[in-house]
């Protein structure tokens, strides 16, 4: 059995907990999951959370901004929560029913990437940030975005921050639109459409977004990565010429973490809060990060978070330690699958749960 456990800011419900209070350890949502279905990623934007199933049902927890494709778990008014069928919460895209494969989420707003290879949007984006079309800023259900990707090619990694968003396309081009003022989406502007980010100059497999700026990443073995945007916090200044071979990569709001294949977590970036891993860490198996922390699982099997936990999302803080201390254990019982992070949350995936 799977379950799905939530910590930290919950002032909107993004927790999908049943109420609007912050917890500072592990809560079960409210999320029903058939016995065959496990989660493949989640992602979270300002006041709400974005679960994607491995079978392709993308629900949805939090501030109820437009957006209404996607299904809402964890409501806050301690109503049951109603069982569905899984196709009835995929998207009908005029041919019929369809799974989605990917998401992402900006402050307000919401990204699926389709099975058929259409990308939809949904919620507020004042800045372009939904790729609808230059002035459309809202969204009351998910539309498709025009014309995207271009033909012959699937998107097969999207990210976004606050309101952003970037795109890997199968033929490893790069696409963004949203924000871009600070230059993280190539040159500088506000882009309300999908553009192609020529500048990067290597094939691209993999992107993730900081409040004003864009890591992206080649091949795992080669080293090749490049950051566009600000180079506030030295992200840009302090970046490594070349990366050693990685498994995985994240960015908070200003820093950026990098998961290597020899199990250290490489960081740079903002760390007035203790949000860069702490020296001396042990191998890490997986990693996610939020808006200002951390939270890892070990290879030996701990969960320990780090950096700005001020709404208990890097679990409950000793008394004597303040809450910018790193190095959190967090307790659990059962099997790990899957960790998540979003704005002052944490998320755990975990299998077997042992009361």
């Amino acid at each position: 059995m799977v379950q799905l456990l939530g910590f930290g800011s919950n002032g909107s419900g993004q927790l999908g907990i049943g109420h609007q209070d912050d917890v500072s350890s592990p809560t079960t949502a409210r999320l029903e999951l058939k016995h065959h279905q496990s989660i493949k990623k989640i992602v979270a934007g300002g006041k709400h959370t974005l679960v994607l199933s491995d079978d392709g049902v993308l629900l949805r927890a939090g501030s109820q901004t437009p957006g209404c494709r996607f299904v809402n778990f964890g409501n806050i008014n301690n109503e049951p929560i109603q069982k569905h069928d899984c196709s009835t919460l995929t998207s009908e895209n005029g041919t019929g029913l369809l799974r989605y494969i990917d998401c992402a989420a900006t402050w307000e707003g919401s990204v699926g990437v389709l099975e058929d290879g259409t990308v939809e949007s949904s919620g507020v984006g004042r800045k372009g940030e939904l790729g609808l079309g230059i002035g459309v800023t809202t969204a009351n259900d998910a539309k498709v975005i025009p014309s995207f990707p271009p033909d012959g090619t699937i998107v097969v990694d999207i990210s976004a921050s606050m309101s952003h968003v970037v795109a890997i396309l199968s033929n490893g081009h790069v696409y963004g639109w949203g924000a871009g003022r600070k230059g993280q989406l190539g040159v500088p502007g506000i882009f309300w459409k999908p553009r192609r980010i020529t500048e990067v100059q290597f094939r691209a497999t993999r992107a993730v977004c900081g409040k004003d700026f864009t890591f992206i990443v080649g091949d795992p073995q080669h080293g090749e990565h490049m950051i566009l945007g600000s180079d506030k916090w030295f992200v840009i200044t302090n970046k490594p010429s070349v990366l050693p071979p990685w498994k995985d990569i994240g960015a908070s709001w200003g820093s950026i973490y990098v998961l290597l294949e020899t199990g250290e977590v490489l960081s740079w970036g903002r760390n007035d809060h203790k949000q860069l891993c702490p020296p001396g860490f042990p191998p890490v198996a997986k990693v996610a990060v939020g808006s200002e922390h951390a939270i890892c699982l070990t290879e030996s099997g701990k969960v320990i978070a780090w950096g700005w936990g001020e709404h208990g999302n890097c679990g409950p803080i000793p008394t004597d330690f303040g809450h910018d201390s790193p190095g959190f254990e967090i307790k659990y019982a059962g099997k790990v699958m899957l960790l998540g992070a979003g704005c002052a949350t944490s998320w755990m995936v975990v299998s077997n749960l042992v009361p």
